[in-house]
């Protein structure tokens, strides 16, 4: 099982990133363990600048921007 974290304090890109993601998890049917950090000490530990970020098995391959859809579908589906 996957374990995918969103990163960000609760702004609105953050927060549409977190949707992006949910659906993403939807469509792909698999078992992902999804969880929303907002904890600015907890985020600084990930060694990003700027927020929203996606983390995937404590690998950050988001950082900065929303992904698309079909981007998160390709990242969970590796």
């Amino acid at each position: 099982m996957k374990h995918v974290k969103i990163l960000g304090t609760g702004c609105p890109k953050c927060k549409r990133t977190y949707a992006v993601v949910e659906s993403a998890v939807q469509q792909i049917g698999q078992e992902v363990r999804l969880e929303k950090v907002e904890d600015i000490m907890e985020i600084m530990q990930y060694d990003i600048i700027s927020t929203p970020a996606v983390v995937v098995d404590e690998v950050v391959e988001i950082k900065g921007r929303i992904p698309s859809e079909s981007e998160m579908i390709k990242l969970l589906r590796s």
